[in-house]
């Protein structure tokens, strides 16, 4: 459990850091935009590393962790998408979330 919350943190803070700037912040000088999300990504390295740590400390494979961390960010992606950018969700995204559902199942069955 530590790690899913741990990699849901850190993919907040990694999905703001690449996206903020397309709202609010395409009027900022590139070099800055970068600095800015450097800063945010570091937040997100010292959630994602004990993250990765612990759940292969307790028998998760990289392959698991991966695959984990992937589906994760899509969850996180769509409400960023959603309630920040202020784009709707189409059948196309649950198409890919269930997709990507179906390689976490494969990664983790029989495990």
């Amino acid at each position: 459990m530590p790690t899913l919350l741990l990699l849901f943190a850190s993919n907040m803070f990694m999905t703001t850091a690449w996206y903020w700037h397309l709202k609010g912040g395409m009027d900022k000088p590139l070099p800055i935009v970068i600095l800015i999300s450097w800063g945010i990504a570091l937040i997100e390295y010292c959630l994602a590393v004990p993250a990765n740590r612990i759940g292969y400390a307790h028998g998760w494979t990289g392959g698991q962790l991966k695959i984990a961390q992937e589906a994760i960010t899509l969850i996180v992606f769509a409400g960023f998408m959603v309630l920040y950018l202020h784009e709707p969700l189409h059948w196309r995204h649950l198409g890919a979330f269930i997709c990507l559902m179906g390689a976490v199942a494969f990664v983790f069955v029989g495990k």
